[in-house]
């Protein structure tokens, strides 16, 4: 079943176009990347999936409901999970005061969440402000999953942490994955990157220029799409 399906996105910033005609899909339990350099409309994508940024053109749907004009707020009830650049926790709440905000339905628990990132338990009393980053992008992430999300959405899910710490995350990731998690990712470490996805697709100046599986990611078309 095709859970997440964009076509010929177009989305601008004010007269500034960001989006060039996106195509998209996440199809239930695959592992999807969303790849491209610096600038090139990963983040914008994402923020036209949740109603952040408004398309002039194509069409998003979700589980086969179109997304026009629908608020973010609705959008996320809808079960997309988002675990923004940035995490964006709430500063001055504890660990568990953070995942409980987020609790919706039955299926993801403070004891699952533990389970995944025990680092978590461990930090449960401490507020989000004492935390280190990689300690933030994990409970961003708990937080997501506290949603219930069908599609979980993670946007540069390593971007500046240690290694030990993207090592945890990519863990999770694939543990998320082995449990039949739909998830679209954003992420540069290719190494790490490849070998969890089912499928990538490349950004270009705002259109989709590579859609594919990752060994058809040849190291030329890294070079010419992902290279610095």
């Amino acid at each position: 079943m095709t859970l997440l399906a964009i076509n010929a996105l177009e989305t601008f910033y004010g007269a500034s176009q960001a989006l060039f005609g996106v195509d998209l899909d996440v199809e239930a339990g695959e592992v999807v990347a969303l790849m491209g350099r610096n600038g090139m409309g990963k983040t914008t994508t994402i923020n036209s999936i949740f109603g952040l940024a408004r398309p002039r053109a194509g069409t998003i749907s979700f589980a086969g409901r179109y997304l026009g004009g629908m608020r973010p707020h609705r959008i996320a009830r809808l079960g997309l999970g988002l675990v923004p650049e940035g995490r964006r926790c709430f500063p001055n709440l504890t660990v568990r005061e953070n995942l409980l905000a987020a609790a919706r339905g039955s299926e993801w628990t403070l004891q699952k969440v533990s389970e995944l990132f025990p680092r978590l338990d461990e930090r449960r009393d401490q507020y989000t402000n004492t935390l280190s980053g990689g300690e933030q992008q994990m409970l961003a992430i708990g937080r997501a999953l506290m949603t219930n999300p069908s599609l979980l959405v993670l946007d540069e899910a390593t971007e500046g942490l240690a290694p030990v710490i993207r090592q945890d995350i990519w863990a999770a990731i694939r543990k998320l994955k082995a449990g039949g998690q739909s998830i679209l990712v954003v992420d540069k470490t290719l190494a790490e990157l490849l070998p969890v996805v089912d499928r990538c697709f490349v950004l270009e100046k705002g259109a989709t220029v590579f859609t594919g599986r990752p060994d058809e990611l040849t190291p030329a078309l890294q070079d010419r799409y992902l290279g610095v």
